[in-house]
C-alpha cells in the first residue's frame, strides 16, 4: 500500500522530532546550552536516541492534547488494508473434534441453564427479599 507522504512526514514529526525537540528545550531551559551539548559528549552511544526516549513523556502528553482537540491529530490513525480471509476447510478436522464441540456444547447449554435459573432467582427477589411479606 502505498504511504502518503505527508502522512509519513507528519509521523516522523510525531514520533521522532517531537520528543526530541521537547528533551532538548527542557534541556536549555535546566542548564542552557552547555546542557544541551553534554548530550553530545559521548557518554551515549545514540545521543539522539538519549534524548528522544528523554522527551518521550513530555511529547506523549504533547500527542494526547492534540488528540483531545482533534482525534488523530496528535497520534496519527494508521491505515490499514482490510480483506477477508478464506475459511479453513473442515477436512482438516480431525476425528476427535465432533466429540469436543459436542462437550463444549453440552457445558455451554449447562451454563445458560444456570444463568436462566439465576436471572429468575434475581427478579423473584430471592429468599432474602421480605419487601413482598
Amino acid at each position: 500500500m502505498a504511504t502518503d507522504p505527508l502522512d509519513a512526514l507528519r509521523l516522523a514529526l510525531m514520533q521522532d522530532v517531537l520528543p526530541v525537540g521537547l528533551a532538548v528545550a527542557d534541556r536549555v531551559r535546566k542548564g542552557g546550552p552547555r546542557e544541551v551539548l553534554a548530550a553530545f559528549d559521548g557518554s551515549h552511544p545514540d545521543p539522539l536516541g538519549h534524548l528522544r526516549q528523554e522527551g518521550e513523556p513530555a511529547a506523549s502528553r504533547v500527542r494526547e492534547g492534540l488528540d483531545r482537540l482533534q482525534p488523530g491529530l496528535g497520534n496519527p490513525v494508521m491505515k490499514v488494508e482490510v480483506r477477508d480471509v478464506e475459511p479453513v476447510p473442515s477436512a482438516a478436522a480431525t476425528p476427535g473434534d465432533s466429540e469436543e464441540t459436542a462437550e463444549l456444547q453440552d457445558v455451554l447449554a449447562r451454563i445458560a441453564a444456570r444463568l436462566d435459573a439465576l436471572e429468575r432467582h434475581l427478579i423473584a427477589g430471592g429468599p432474602g427479599d421480605t419487601a413482598g411479606r
